[in-house]
């Protein structure tokens, strides 16, 4: 019975081979839809897939403990400027969380800007991190050459920096960047030391293209403002995020003065909300990507539809003849049906190394340089079953259509 089966099927196989064989380029191009929707498919998650990683690596390698306290929304006359808008977070409220707080280690405040750097007749456009003594212990970033700025420095606002490594890279390529001199907005800096390389952060970016200095120094000499932007905080252990969290809340709001129930002037949010909310985004990406692609799957499928009716058509005659020496109606029927699916499914195994090849491409093109693509099995198998679906899905129709032919028409059709 199974050996029966078995040589049933091969001969089934055998003869949708042969039919799709009689018009190669009709058949290839029929599949070329579901070429290029799995290929689309496959490529589309695997950026999405690149740039969660990317995040979850960036989070991991800040630690978990990290705590994040922002100004709060700026509201006028009913328009609200979204975190971050309000003045009111300042160098007394930084010094106050590392004080009066027994939940946090180490504090460092933010002040953050974009500037043209210049070192002899080199120039480079990057982000200034203004920042306090204790950052490369609150970010777990290590120095690699050099020193970091020390609270003297801060105190006194002093024009020192250390250089991220691909901000190294630009303006001294090979020269020993320590001790050298760069002007950032036409204000003179010592470089003090360079910070580890870090490399891509999934499609946001470079962490390495950065400067940092006191942030002291970002708020007198570069903005010309009195107040800081944020302040990143490293709780004791990853136990104490809560109670950190409820000291600086508990904290800020005797500071700033702020009645029962009113709403607050700041944000404190913790690494791991932040890790959260940035996965949910990427997937939610992912899922975009990956459905915007899907629709060029579901074009292939009405093209294989479409041909498989004109199959149809074509063969009559053939279907008569089959049915006038006993063929049954479920034969023709899984004649059809197996044609249909193998066209789908060579187009899914051609789609498949299309899309990893895509993958791979995008990220040696150097205007995709930032981009980070992750082939993941689950949407290699998603894509190909999805694909053997729309065979059989726009496959039956045709297929049903062949199969309740009456053999006496078909033979007489010219």
């Amino acid at each position: 019975m199974i050996k029966r089966t078995l040589r049933h099927a091969t001969r089934t196989f055998r003869i949708a081979f042969r039919a799709l064989a009689r018009n190669k380029m009709r058949s290839f191009l029929t599949g070329l839809g579901i070429i290029i929707g799995v290929g689309a498919v496959i490529s589309m998650v695997s950026i999405g897939e690149g740039a969660k990683r990317g995040i979850e690596s960036r989070f991991a390698s800040m630690g978990t403990n990290l705590l994040f306290v922002r100004p709060g929304s700026a509201n006028q006359r009913g328009v609200h400027g979204g975190w971050g808008s309000m003045t009111t977070l300042k160098e007394e409220d930084a010094a106050a969380i590392e004080t009066q707080c027994p939940a946090v280690l180490y504090i460092s405040p933010s002040v953050s800007a974009r500037a043209q750097t210049v070192y002899g007749n080199k120039n480079w456009n990057t982000s200034i991190s203004g920042t306090g003594s204790r950052y490369p212990e609150v970010r777990n970033w290590d120095v690699e050459s050099g020193s970091y700025f020390d609270d003297a420095m801060v105190k006194t606002a002093a024009k020192v920096c250390v250089l991220g490594a691909d901000v190294k890279a630009n303006l001294f390529e090979e020269e020993d960047p320590i001790g050298k001199v760069i002007r950032i907005k036409k204000i003179p800096f010592k470089v003090l030391g360079v910070l580890k390389k870090r490399g891509e952060s999934g499609g946001f970016g470079s962490r390495d293209d950065m400067i940092t200095i006191p942030y002291t120094t970002a708020m007198r000499r570069l903005q010309g403002i009195d107040y800081i932007q944020s302040v990143d905080v490293r709780a004791v252990s990853a136990d104490k995020m809560a109670e950190a969290q409820a000291q600086i809340e508990d904290l800020l709001r005797v500071r700033h003065r702020i009645a029962p129930g009113a709403e607050d002037d700041f944000n404190v949010g913790n690494m791991s909300e932040i890790a959260e909310s940035a996965a949910a985004s990427t997937q939610m990406m992912t899922v975009l990507l990956g459905s915007i692609a899907g629709i060029s799957l579901l074009v292939g499928g009405i093209g294989i539809m479409n041909i498989m009716l004109v199959s149809v058509t074509e063969r009559i005659r053939e279907i008569g003849l089959r049915m006038a020496i006993g063929a049954r109606e479920k034969d023709i029927l899984l004649q059809f049906l197996t044609e249909a699916i193998v066209l789908s499914l060579l187009g899914g195994l051609i789609g498949i190394a299309f899309g990893i090849g895509a993958s791979k491409l995008i990220k040696n093109i150097k205007m995709f340089s930032s981009i980070t693509t992750v082939v993941s099995l689950d949407s290699v198998l998603l894509a190909f079953f999805f694909a053997a679906a729309i065979g059989i899905f726009f496959g039956f129709y045709p297929a049903r259509k062949a199969s309740r032919l009456d053999p006496i028409e078909a033979l007489r059709y010219e």
